[in-house]
């Protein structure tokens, strides 16, 4: 850490996101207002340079009198996390790198891998990593009219309740492969602004000409399928599986194989308050959760 100090930071700031206090520094000053935009949503300048994570962001370039190019390097503490000629590289992986710390790292907040759509008062929560499809997903439902929460995490509080996490969609693009960011209002859709419950949990994974006939979990079930996508499952096991169990108390958890999201969009909308194939009788209650039965998934 003392050599990254003596190496000459032109600008930097700190901030607090979900309780975990992020420093950020940089050797060329317009280099911040880039990763600064990059942040998680809601963040927060922090009143006190004393942090628990420091980034250290090198931009390379041009160096005369031969012109020989040096590496854009980013650090995390004193770890080397990218090296690479293009920037943008560069600051896409401080972005992944950042949100996964604050992800693993808050206080009181537990994020699972997941992307969220409000729906008629309720959350629709699609667990699932990167290459799921949980975005495509997510997008199909926001041009179908849901409120957009996230297609990253879904940030659950103690109660089982859903908050917003909207940083713009990045959608894949289907030649390249190559993300490009989204706001939900370029599909006509709009942003959630306040926690919602857990209506319904949707592992799904798509496999070309499948269809949509999934199956109910059992409430331990769903919890263990949450929990693997869970960030803090590892450091805050205790916390995480309390706060799931409760999601599964009062949602049923669907699993099954989809073919293209726009098939299966219709069924989860429209079966909704049935559970899309599921219906929950939420009158009556069997050791504290919602009694669920099972009708025909067509």
């Amino acid at each position: 850490m003392k050599k990254l100090d003596r190496l000459g930071w032109a600008a930097g700031l700190s901030c607090i996101s979900y309780g975990a206090r992020i420093g950020i520094r940089v050797n060329t000053p317009s280099a911040l207002e880039p990763l600064v935009e990059r942040f998680p949503p809601g963040w927060k300048l922090a009143p006190s340079p004393v942090v628990d994570r420091l980034y250290s962001v090198i931009v390379g370039g041009s160096v005369a009198p031969h012109h020989v190019r040096r590496f854009n390097v980013l650090y995390g503490n004193i770890e080397t996390l990218a090296r690479s000629m293009e920037l943008d590289q560069v600051f896409d992986s401080f972005e992944s790198n950042l949100q996964l710390y604050v992800a693993e790292t808050a206080r009181r907040r537990v994020f699972v891998h997941a992307g969220v759509v409000g729906w008629g008062g309720q959350a629709i929560v699609i667990p699932g990593r990167s290459f799921s499809g949980k975005t495509t997903l997510v997008a199909e439902l926001v041009r179908a009219g849901a409120t957009y929460y996230s297609d990253e995490y879904a940030v659950l509080d103690g109660r089982g309740r859903v908050h917003p996490y909207p940083k713009p969609m990045s959608i894949r693009q289907p030649v390249t492969g190559k993300q490009k960011k989204h706001p939900p209002e370029a599909l006509g859709g709009l942003s959630g602004a306040k926690p919602l419950p857990v209506g319904m949990v949707v592992m799904s994974e798509y496999r070309l000409g499948a269809r949509w006939r999934p199956r109910l979990l059992s409430a331990g079930q769903g919890a263990l399928a949450l929990l693997s996508n869970a960030v803090s499952a590892r450091r805050q096991p205790r916390v995480a599986l309390a706060t799931l169990k409760r999601v599964v108390s009062q949602a049923p958890v669907l699993k099954g194989v989809r073919g293209e999201a726009k098939e299966v969009v219709d069924a989860l909308l429209k079966g909704f308050r049935g559970g899309a194939g599921v219906s929950s009788d939420r009158s009556r209650r069997s050791s504290g959760r919602a009694v669920i039965s099972v009708r025909e998934v067509r």
